[in-house]
């Protein structure tokens, strides 16, 4: 009877520890508690009830994706109708290719970064970035090419990868939480496609191709119009991303099975592509881009190029004329409260009449040398370093 029981009870901590896997394996919030209930059960011979918990746990693992490679692939095509090599262009300071490579890798939810490209230069620059490049064949890499081809060819060439995230070169203020919690859809919630989308706020009408046929509201009663406050809007695909799974792709689709959305704040959906031109995507960027983990460095010195502020002109008397805008000096004044070091640099014969005035009037020490030169060694001398943005 002893040996009996001894059975039962090894028996019953066995199953303890199969479920007590399962539930670690779905990386559940509350595994741990779940788990001291498994070994609760397991102690007291309640097998029924230590059965259930097993029946529960298998159905989860049965919901939830249980992927082992999840990949971002950006796709960056040398040629472009717009703006010659558009993917690598610098967008406030940065290649726009670069914008969504490092949310990507800082995202920290895809075992590899892939750019697929076409092109020598766009490949140096992705693998300065710290992604991996796909160098995609001719067949793919045409004007006629669509996305999905380029997917597809990507998905054979790596059967390794089980959900490819294809996301847009051109969407540069991405975040690295979006696309965290964007694949908690596939990951947690075992959805098959998941992409990211904007709300709008427009009325639209059917368009009217022939003479005489007039238009009607698609999306509104023109009797009842509604206040923007009183209306949810639409929800539009916005383009920034798609998870797909690989079983999806090789069938030919980027939305399909399962499927969610991950509706994004306004003011992060920019697509340079369509909604506004590339200075004012800068003033974007700057505002909303993800500019990474690291926090801003304190400025401890301001070089100023004498000629970059002024304007140079002819007079009525044929006199050339340098001015130069009086709101530069209230700034200069503000750096130096706040003990950053202001250096006026120039060797332009033509404004250093007016360096020498800025230097004494500001209290600027000037130089006047070789300004690569001069930088170098005022970094070397003050113990700093540049770093790229």
């Amino acid at each position: 009877m002893a040996r009996c029981h001894l059975t039962v009870r090894l028996l019953l901590m066995t199953l303890f520890i199969c479920v007590t896997l399962e539930i670690l394996l779905l990386n559940e919030r509350n595994a741990l508690q779940s788990a001291s209930v498994c070994l609760l059960f397991a102690l007291q011979g309640d097998i029924y009830r230590l059965a259930g918990l097993i029946a529960a746990a298998r159905k989860k693992c049965s919901n939830a994706k249980q992927v082992k490679h999840i990949a971002a692939l950006i796709l960056a095509r040398g040629g472009s109708n717009g703006i010659p090599l558009k993917n690598i262009k610098m967008l406030a300071g940065v290649p726009l290719i670069g914008w969504v490579i490092r949310p990507a890798l800082d995202s920290a939810v895809f075992k590899s970064v892939w750019v697929s490209t076409d092109h020598d230069e766009i490949e140096r620059v992705a693998r300065a970035w710290g992604a991996k490049v796909h160098r995609r064949s001719p067949e793919v890499s045409k004007d006629s090419s669509s996305s999905l081809e380029t997917i597809q060819e990507f998905s054979r060439i790596h059967p390794e990868v089980d959900v490819i995230c294809n996301i847009q070169a051109t969407s540069p203020c991405l975040h690295p939480t979006q696309l965290k919690e964007a694949l908690e859809y596939i990951t947690k919630k075992g959805c098959d496609s998941v992409f990211s989308v904007v709300r709008r706020h427009r009325f639209r009408w059917q368009e009217v191709k022939k003479d005489g046929q007039c238009t009607k509201a698609l999306n509104l009663n023109p009797f009842h119009r509604p206040r923007r406050q009183d209306w949810a809007g639409e929800l539009c695909e916005n383009g920034s991303f798609y998870f797909a799974t690989k079983e999806l792709i090789q069938k030919g689709l980027l939305q399909g099975g399962k499927m969610k959305y991950y509706e994004m704040d306004p003011k992060y959906s920019v697509d340079i592509d369509v909604d506004i031109d590339w200075p004012i995507a800068e003033q974007r960027v700057l505002r909303y881009g993800y500019f990474g983990k690291d926090k801003p460095e304190v400025v401890r010195l301001q070089l100023c190029n004498v000629s970059g502020c002024t304007l140079t002109y002819i007079s009525a008397n044929e006199e050339e004329v340098v001015s130069i805008n009086t709101r530069e000096q209230p700034g200069i004044h503000m750096l130096k409260k706040e003990e950053v070091k202001v250096i006026l640099i120039e060797k332009d014969t033509i404004t250093k009449a007016l360096a020498d005035k800025l230097s004494e009037t500001l209290g600027c020490p000037q130089e006047v040398e070789d300004k690569l030169k001069k930088v170098q060694e005022l970094m070397e001398k003050e113990g700093m370093v540049l770093k790229a943005a």
